[in-house]
């Protein structure tokens, strides 16, 4: 046996020595425009070498792979190599029909392998045609035909025509479920991205036919369905059937599954770990028992679980989720255990076109060096999406150059920063406008700018505002303002001139509570004539101020924009620090959201400023407290409350509850629209002098129906309201709306 095994290893060898010959001199024949140095250089040809079988075949790879040659052949004889090659034409001219826009035949030309001055190769034209099909097909045009022609000029040359012809674009007529007995087919037509055709949703894109948009609707079906408790949902199949030229019946089919709950919640921890820090996890883990099994609410546990490891810095620590399905419910078992000792070895940031890379290493949490937690670094994205500069932020981990060091790569979309806004509203008195023009990445370096002017008949107001959220790179927050207000009120016989800078910054003390230190300075000229009340001659002069102020906010919404759960609460102080007339100024507020059932969200909101005097002294006319029209809807900004004579005054108080609930179902998801109902309660009181002023205690009411829409043009919101009880000094508005674009 051994014998025959020598044997045939032999043979072996001797065959490979001896097909293995030494080149001495290289020969190419054929090669046209590709010169010899290249071919020599792609084939890895080197003289005075021995090449065996495997390195010719090895030479031949090489060469095709470089898509110059229709036809190579190598062939060694004599110490002689020779390679002898047929050129691909080369595509002289590539000319695209039938396409209007520009744009797309850009697209195409950009999508497709067979460009100009590049080789034809036939093999590939057949695969360009379905790329440029699914580019057709993406845009709503299923059944565009794609020809495609050569006409050949020399034997070097050819000329490549395609000729498209897109058709009509498929609207989808109807959207259809079977399978579904759990949910009605109205309410998953509003969870998909796909719209019926009708005539009122002429802007919107999803009412055509697109495989993309298909795919995608099957996700958000899967994923409705799981976060209610089918936890085996299944989208099946989509059929999507011709109905006449250039319309399809859309048809969905679910098979849903069991309806699942949560049975039990536990934690798994391993001997190292002190058992005693996750002890308030068992807290939480109540509210959750006999509920709909929901991937969002283990998404929230295994929040809540990050807080505790941040709160105790915990370093190199992971978790991951076990899910032990039974008959109709599910155990949620959380495994919390020592993971690997990652560094950071570096941090790659890529698709800042504009943006200083500073001002996303800022809002990091970690840094090269430091150790790679799970925790810190999704809160570092977070941190960079909280920017609101950047459409898309993506981010990668991979090996380094070392065992237990990493590479992140982050990658992030710049957007359109700048917003222009302009809002009206319009009452009894006529109405008020106010225009907002604000960048948010001011230089590329992640600063705001903004500008914002408010006009009547009677006063106009600008202010001019800076802000660097991250000044420091430790995620304080430093700002400036100036600002100027001019009131002409003949009728009331006065004018008053406000000018007034400040200046503060903003950090956060503990966690979701940030902290607000600043300082402000004004100069406030009020003049009056004859036909002014004793009581506006009394406040009649300049006056200077220079004050200081702090406050704290109390943050546990959910998230910032549209919270669906959680509270805010703020309170603001301010003192003087030098002035002519001294008062103190308090503000708080308090918000509070809760899930009200499916897809509704209620919010109730409360709002309470008091300003003082100090001693003897009065709280000037540009001191005192009003309420805005954004908190009191239904009236017009600042016209409640006290008056002298038919000017409304401001007091010394002011208050303001509200309640708000959205309205599920009333418009698609997909239009990016909200309606909402609201009931608003406010008052503005008191003043600290006596004097002819009506100072009325009746509360204020309003109801109305708000609509906020991400439009195709920008953010637009709409306020239709009616009042409920008022004073008859009050000057009501009945309907205001606000309209904003980006650039």
């Amino acid at each position: 046996m051994f014998k025959k095994f020598y044997t045939i290893l032999f043979i072996f060898i001797y065959f490979s020595i001896s097909k293995a010959e030494i080149v001495n001199q290289v020969k190419i024949d054929g090669n046209k425009r590709v010169s010899s140095e290249t071919i020599l250089l792609y084939g890895e040809i080197e003289k005075n070498k021995d090449l065996s079988e495997n390195d010719l075949n090895k030479i031949l790879n090489n060469l095709y792979s470089t898509n110059f040659f229709e036809d190579v052949k190598v062939d060694l004889k004599n110490n002689v190599l020779r390679i002898t090659v047929q050129e691909y034409p080369v595509i002289n001219q590539l000319i695209i029909t039938g396409e209007k826009k520009n744009s797309t035949i850009d697209q195409i030309k950009k999508i497709i392998y067979l460009k100009e001055k590049k080789s034809f190769i036939r093999s590939y034209l057949s695969n360009d045609i379905e790329l440029i099909k699914s580019l057709y097909a993406s845009q709503g045009y299923n059944f565009a035909k794609i020809d495609a022609k050569i006409n050949k000029i020399d034997e070097e040359n050819l000329e490549l025509l395609i000729e498209i012809s897109r058709g009509e674009k498929t609207e989808i007529s109807s959207i259809n479920f079977i399978g579904n007995k759990t949910f009605r087919s109205k309410r998953l037509r509003d969870v998909i991205a796909s719209e019926e055709d009708k005539f009122w949703k002429f802007i919107s894109r999803n009412t055509v036919l697109n495989e993309n948009l298909i795919n995608l609707d099957k996700r958000l079906l899967l994923n409705y369905y799981k976060s209610n408790g089918f936890y085996d949902a299944k989208i099946s199949s989509n059929i999507a059937e011709l109905s006449k030229e250039g319309s399809v019946n859309l048809v969905y089919t679910i098979d849903e599954g069991k309806r699942y709950r949560i049975n039990k919640i536990s934690t798994k921890i391993d001997k190292v770990f002190d058992k005693k820090i996750f002890f308030p996890l068992n807290d939480v883990y109540r509210e959750y028992i006999g509920e709909y099994y929901s991937p969002f609410k283990v998404k929230k546990l295994l929040e809540e679980i990050d807080l505790l490891i941040d709160e105790n810095n915990l370093q190199f620590i992971e978790h991951n989720v076990q899910e032990i399905v039974n008959n109709d419910t599910i155990d949620i078992i959380f495994n919390i255990f020592e993971g690997e000792k990652n560094l950071i070895e570096r941090i790659n940031i890529t698709g800042n076109n504009t943006t200083s890379e500073n001002v996303i290493r800022g809002e990091l949490l970690l840094d090269e060096g430091d150790p790679l937690t799970n925790l810190n670094l999704e809160k570092s994205i977070a941190e960079i999406k909280e920017r609101r500069i950047f459409g898309e932020v993506k981010y990668n981990v991979k090996d380094g150059s070392q065992k237990n060091l990493k590479i992140i790569d982050i990658e992030v979309e710049e957007k359109p920063t700048g917003e222009i806004s302009a809002g009206a509203g319009i009452g009894t008195s006529g109405g008020n406008l106010a225009f907002n023009i604000q960048e948010n990445n001011w230089m590329g370096q992640g600063k705001k700018l903004g500008f914002e002017i408010q006009l009547d008949q009677e006063s106009i107001a600008g202010e001019f505002s800076y802000n660097d959220p991250n000044y420091d790179f430790l995620g304080n927050s430093i700002f400036y303002a100036l600002s100027s207000e001019k009131n002409d009120k003949p009728n009331q016989g006065y004018e008053n001139s406000i000018v007034s800078g400040s200046i503060g910054t903003s950090f956060e003390q503990y966690r979701n509570v940030k902290v607000n230190l600043g300082l402000s300075a004004s100069y406030d000229d009020l003049s009056t004539d004859s036909s002014a009340s004793s009581s506006l001659k009394k406040q009649a002069g300049e006056f200077e101020e220079i004050s200081a102020n702090y406050g704290f906010t109390f943050d546990k919404r959910d998230r910032v924009f549209m919270p669906t759960s959680g509270s805010v609460i703020s309170f603001r102080q301010n003192l003087p620090a030098y002035a002519d007339k001294k008062f103190i100024g308090n503000t708080f507020s308090a918000s509070k959201y809760k899930s009200l059932g499916e897809n509704i969200v209620g919010a109730t909101k409360f709002y309470l400023s008091a300003v003082n005097g100090i001693g003897e002294d009065d709280v000037r006319l540009s001191k005192r407290r009003s309420l805005s029209s954004r908190r009191l809807r239904g009236f017009e900004h600042n016209k409640i409350g006290p008056v002298d004579g038919s000017d409304h005054v401001g007091g010394n108080y002011s208050a303001a509850l509200n309640f708000e609930t959205n309205l599920p179902n009333v418009l698609p998801e997909n239009t990016n629209a909200d309606v909402g109902l609201f009931l608003d309660i406010g008052n503005v009181w008191g003043v600290d002098y006596d004097s002819s002023i009506d100072d009325s205690n009746e509360i204020r009411s309003s109801t109305g129906i708000k609509l906020d829409w991400l439009s195709p043009l920008g953010p637009m919101n709409f306020v239709l309201s009616q009042d409920l009880s008022k004073a008859d000094t009050d000057v009501t508005e009945s309907f205001s709306f606000n309209l904003g674009t980006t650039f």
